[in-house]
């Protein structure tokens, strides 16, 4: 019997979603001390103000990555953020106008791309984040 994630295709979206899941457990099993993340720039900006914060150390970004699991878990979207969501779409329905205006397979296919490359860049900055820990902490990879 094949396990679970043979079975499922290697470019699911399910499968993105359980790597990303994964590697933030690992994250957390590996970050016992959350707390001496604290002050240590990150290597790279990435897209934390994109999200509407900005991530001041890897603290801040470890906080953000688990954060981001759990409403991928959930599927809910925090009320506050649905708030903040419903008056930022109608500067971006403008800017997107002539994509919501095709047709519906291309629209599909333009977020499936959009959220595959989502997926796999917040795995790479939660395994990135994992490694930086273990420098910090002096045990090799």
């Amino acid at each position: 019997m094949q396990s679970a994630e043979a079975r499922i295709n290697r470019n699911s979206l399910l499968l993105a979603l359980r790597r990303y899941s994964s590697a933030v457990r690992d994250m957390e099993q590996t970050v016992l001390l959350p707390s001496l993340l604290r002050d240590v720039p990150s290597d790279e900006v990435w897209d934390c103000e994109a999200a509407e914060e900005f991530c001041k150390d890897l603290y801040e970004s470890y906080v953000m990555l688990k954060a981001i699991r759990t409403t991928v878990e959930s599927g809910l979207i925090p009320l506050d953020e649905r708030k903040a969501k419903a008056k930022s779409n109608t500067s971006l329905s403008k800017t997107l106008e002539p994509l919501l205006e095709s047709d519906p397979e291309t629209l599909f296919h333009f977020h499936l791309r959009g959220l595959f490359s989502v997926m796999s860049n917040l795995t790479e900055k939660t395994q990135s984040l994992t490694d930086k820990y273990m420098d910090i902490i002096g045990v090799a990879n």
